[in-house]
């Protein structure tokens, strides 16, 4: 019997447990694993290996908590609805803005990645026409109804998941000297060029701030959660295999490709899955991929487009964006959330007709790099709360639980608040930080004092008493 979302509004709860279950799996493959692992592979060298293996372990708890929220109440607005119940609407309307914030960037630095891969596929045309056509193309499926975007994103997702598979059996083959012809590489890659971290230690902050980006976009299914026609199952089968498809499609395919190329090489850096494909003789490799990394870039800017506007419509519903952000169609798709999320996807494509492709490309990488990290952290704040609000009776029902709660919760809120500290002494990362801290502090000090005029009732679970204490959207932070 398929468990319906209550106060769910006017959305429709289209999605199946399929889609929502490829597109959990598709959303760890984002465009990042094969435009952002060359950065990565040459700031840490061979050792990128550890710490995709160690930042993912982070990511898997902080999804794991994720899993336990969601699954006791799945909501559209996912963890910034969580938050405003147990820290308060200060917290929910801070996160649920930057996480928004984020995703607009990102839709506008997919059409700028797409367009770029776009016209060297296809040659003759400006890049600004085909972000142009991406753009228009995936605002008006988004605009369509959920079961548009749904449909897309599987079958996106099911391309990216196959290509990755096969890319990590060819791989393997070659690494064991049975493809053809090509001697197995031994160590020699691993610890020849320099050891694991030839560019020591301070590197591993650079490339850890490149992965978490890389990361980001595991927990949009439980934002989708709030449109699914079985929620709580779809949601924990999706959280629960996070951690194998992290060391599979990550971990595997990065080992894959430090082990047959060397770290340093040039075209490494310039696009690693292609270089092993090339070096390995698959004819046609650089075709191949930049078609795959096409189709992970407009599955990274359908996606966006959609959780950026349905994060807008959480916020809406609880007062804490305007009001017009809550409206829906016949469809159940709130327009005017689509239309915002899109605004600045097609501001990208004004700034890339009078500006230089890589200038907008990089200031839009570099502007959001490090929000994962801040978002992350108040999930984990968020759980602990919640943790301490129930009771022991309600604990144990959960259909989720966090493993070694609430202290294996607090380790991982240290790590998170470390990582940001270091990335404050670690040339590289400061900028992106700085930037990433100034929008945070700007929603925060918005979510000080802003008291919703408005509120949306929260649900509350199914398995939860109606007497168990929450703090409503209007409290303050206490």
């Amino acid at each position: 019997m398929s468990t319906s979302l209550p106060n769910s509004g006017n959305l429709k709860p289209t999605i199946s447990t399929r889609q929502l279950t490829m597109i959990g799996i598709g959303g760890v493959i984002g465009a990042g694993l094969f435009v952002g692992s060359g950065k990565a592979i040459s700031s840490a060298g061979p050792g990128i290996v550890l710490v995709y293996l160690m930042t993912g372990l982070v990511v898997i708890l902080v999804m794991r908590m994720l899993a336990e929220l969601a699954t006791a109440s799945p909501e559209t607005g996912s963890f910034s609805s969580y938050a405003s119940r147990e820290l308060g609407s200060w917290a929910g309307l801070s996160v649920g803005w930057v996480y928004a914030y984020h995703w607009c960037v990102t839709v506008a630095f997919e059409s700028i990645a797409g367009a770029a891969l776009a016209e060297q596929l296809l040659p003759g045309p400006p890049t600004w026409l085909y972000a142009l056509i991406f753009m228009s193309a995936l605002t008006a499926v988004n605009l369509a109804a959920v079961s548009s975007f749904a449909r897309f994103e599987f079958w996106f997702a099911m391309i990216k998941v196959t290509a990755i598979v096969v890319f990590i059996g060819i791989g393997i083959a070659a690494i064991a000297g049975l493809f053809g012809g090509h001697p197995a590489p031994g160590t020699t890659n691993l610890l020849g060029h320099g050891g694991l971290f030839p560019r020591g230690y301070s590197a591993i902050l650079t490339a850890a701030l490149t992965v978490f980006f890389s990361y980001f976009g595991t927990e949009m299914v439980t934002v989708a959660a709030g449109e699914a026609r079985d929620p709580v199952r779809a949601v924990r089968a999706s959280m629960r295999s996070v951690a194998g498809r992290i060391l599979i499609f990550y971990v595997g395919s990065i080992l894959v490709i430090v082990t047959l190329l060397p770290w340093d090489a040039t075209e490494v850096t310039a696009s690693p899955y292609t270089a092993v494909l090339t070096r390995l003789g698959i004819p046609g490799a650089q075709a191949i991929m930049n078609l795959i990394v096409l189709t992970a870039v407009l599955s990274c800017l359908n996606s966006g487009l959609y959780s950026s506007s349905r994060m807008l419509y959480s916020l809406a519903g609880r007062g804490e964006a305007p009001r017009v952000l809550r409206r829906t169609n016949r469809a159940g798709v709130p327009v005017a959330g689509v239309l915002a999320a899109s605004s600045a996807g097609f501001l990208a494509v004004v700034a890339n007709y009078f500006l230089p492709t890589g200038a907008v490309f990089n200031f839009l990488l570099s502007s959001s790099g490090s929000i994962a990290v801040v978002v992350y952290l108040c999930i984990c704040a968020t759980q602990i709360r919640a943790h301490h609000n129930r009771t022991p009776e309600q604990t144990a029902v959960l259909p989720v639980r966090m493993w070694g709660a609430p202290y294996l919760s607090y380790a991982v809120g240290l790590v998170l608040t470390a990582i940001i500290v270091g990335m404050a002494f670690t040339a590289g990362t400061r900028s992106p930080l700085a930037l990433t801290l100034t929008v945070t502090g700007i929603a925060i000090a918005a979510g000080a004092v802003h008291r919703p005029r408005t509120a949306t009732p929260l649900p509350v679970a199914a398995d939860q008493p109606r007497d168990t204490p929450h703090c409503s959207p209007t409290d303050s932070a206490t």
